[in-house]
């Protein structure tokens, strides 16, 4: 039950009606004893900076998940970036410390490995082409590489970002064509509506490859019906998100969920 204690959490971004996580994340916090819940907030690019202000402001509201297009943005107002996220140069999660500084990560890519790894893929000695370059395709990219996979590509339509952002995960640059790869990711907005062209060309996929999607609405988006018919295994958008929850949830509950052990050893 909400009542004057609940703890405030939300995940923000523009578009936001297709996130899973407030149903998660607040389902977890039950679970562990914590007063808390999870809201979807939609907040423009340009209105980012006022939106922090406020939550700065908001004494109640203790961590977001950040996705779509703040991921870089967020940096600004970070006291304490993990050093994964500085070399990634995404941040999809913050929480306030008891100081009243936000500290900040980055886990899409660990939630993608642990679906993909839930379907049978595993990255040592593997190759990767991962479509997208911004947050969440960087962090996707770096995951693999620290998983120990054998060459990592990423491809991206800002040519001078991919080009600097792969050079600082140690990846590779390339075309979106699949061919030839142990794993091919999608990373890019491009199906999440009904019109969007696919990120890459099917056709050319094969049975032996895995394809891992980030959307979410639908779960099976066109690239994932298309992987499918030619007999790939795959990780859905869904699937990032339910491994992602657990890492998200230690992150922003640290500090509360200390309290709660200490209230119940009492």
């Amino acid at each position: 039950m909400i009542d004057g204690a609940t703890r405030l959490f939300g995940i923000v971004g523009d578009p936001i009606a297709h996130v899973k996580a407030p149903t998660t994340l607040t389902r977890l916090f039950a679970a562990r004893g914590i007063n808390a819940v999870m809201v979807p907030i939609q907040v423009s690019a340009a209105g980012f900076d006022a939106f922090m202000a406020g939550v700065k402001a908001t004494l109640n509201l203790d961590g977001l998940i950040i996705t779509v297009p703040h991921k870089e943005a967020v940096f600004r107002h970070v006291a304490r970036p993990s050093p994964r996220a500085q070399r990634v140069g995404s941040i999809d999660v913050i929480r306030r410390d008891p100081d009243g500084a936000f500290a900040g990560d980055v886990t899409d890519g660990l939630g993608l490995l642990g679906a993909l790894r839930a379907a049978g893929f595993e990255p040592p000695g593997r190759t990767a082409l991962v479509v997208g370059c911004d947050g969440v395709g960087a962090a996707i990219a770096g995951a693999l590489i620290e998983a120990g996979a054998s060459r990592v590509v990423v491809s991206d339509a800002d040519a001078d970002k991919v080009t600097a952002r792969a050079a600082r995960l140690g990846a590779q640059t390339g075309t979106a064509d699949p061919r030839g790869y142990d794993l091919v990711v999608n990373a890019t907005p491009l199906g999440l509506r009904p019109d969007d062209p696919l990120p890459l060309d099917a056709t050319v996929l094969t049975a032996s490859q895995f394809v891992g999607e980030v959307n979410t609405l639908p779960e099976m988006t066109p690239l994932l019906v298309a992987a499918q018919a030619r007999g790939c295994r795959f990780a859905t958008g869904p699937q990032m998100v339910e491994a992602q929850s657990t890492m998200v949830a230690d992150f922003v509950t640290a500090h509360m969920a200390r309290s709660v052990r200490d209230s119940r050893e009492a």
